[in-house]
């Protein structure tokens, strides 16, 4: 819970506050830009909600807090309904689950709703409410992890869903000795029809993307929408691996088509096919740049 004593002297007056306890991690900002916003290095709350529509975004962006860094002066009522707002649909049948987890310095998780099994990319935080809502929606058949910086409660999920995690070998550590479907090598990995799980070394050496339905790119720490820079952009500062294979992935990625850029770390972007492969290029331009 978040410590009123702690309320940074940044945020407006009124009922939502961020306290010093705060990790940068970018999760409000993002949810609910109308609310929060960075000030000092940390998140503030910059215009306290008007409607309602502010509030229950608001609401989820504390919910979501992989800190519990949000709070309320008045304690919310509806704070349950809020809770079952989870997840949240971006587009069709695709969900994010919120409940970041701190362990993975709050990146984000999706879950695909399919007739043929719902797949969890990427571990939220074990929360009991968010538990619930993915149980009433089918459950889990199989978790995909993108990369091993964010695998965060991976096995309480498979020990309630029982599902199978995926896991590129160069990635598994001893906390993820047992993902039951290890991938090797460099090759696209074909995991149902409409689901293709991409290698892509650079952020890691293991990391991977997965492409659903040519449409909905979820790719971990490997690219994301940059806000400073107004593009598609991968992030040097945060390479572990090698720079010059996540520029040989990125090249290859370029050859694939999708409509959504949905990553763990950083911004959403959302364009037409075109547009995307525009961005994708402008990308791959910036990485290779002298000054990048």
């Amino acid at each position: 819970m978040a410590n009123l004593n702690l309320r940074r002297p940044q945020n407006v007056n009124g009922d939502f506050y961020v306290d010093s306890t705060c990790i940068d991690c970018d999760t409000c900002r993002w949810m609910t830009p109308e609310v929060f916003y960075r000030v000092d290095e940390q998140s503030a709350v910059y215009h306290q909600p008007t409607n309602e529509v502010e509030r229950i975004a608001a609401l989820q962006a504390l919910l979501a807090c992989p800190t519990s860094s949000i709070g309320t002066v008045e304690k919310p009522k509806d704070i349950k309904i809020i809770q079952q707002s989870f997840p949240i649909i971006v587009d069709e049948n695709v969900y994010h689950c919120g409940y970041h987890s701190e362990k993975s310095y709050g990146a984000a998780s999706y879950l695909i709703q399919r007739a043929e099994g719902n797949i969890l990319v990427d571990s939220p935080r074990f929360a009991p409410p968010l538990v619930k809502q993915i149980e009433a929606m089918g459950g889990i058949r199989y978790m995909y992890l993108s990369h091993q910086d964010d695998v965060a409660d991976h096995q309480k999920f498979a020990e309630h869903f029982q599902c199978d995690r995926i896991l590129h070998a160069d990635d598994i550590s001893a906390g993820t000795h047992n993902v039951e479907i290890q991938l090797t090598g460099s090759e696209a990995f074909v995991l149902q029809p409409d689901l293709l799980i991409i290698p892509v070394p650079g952020h890691t050496k293991g990391h991977t993307v997965l492409l659903y339905k040519n449409k909905f790119l979820f790719t971990g720490d490997h690219l994301a929408w940059s806000e400073r820079l107004h593009q598609l952009a991968a992030f040097r500062d945060y390479c572990w691996y090698s720079w010059t294979e996540q520029i040989k992935s990125m090249r290859q990625l370029a050859n694939y088509t999708f409509e959504w850029v949905l990553p763990g770390h950083g911004r959403r972007f959302h364009a037409d096919v075109d547009t995307m492969r525009q961005q994708m290029h402008k990308c791959i331009e910036l990485m290779e740049s002298p000054e990048s």
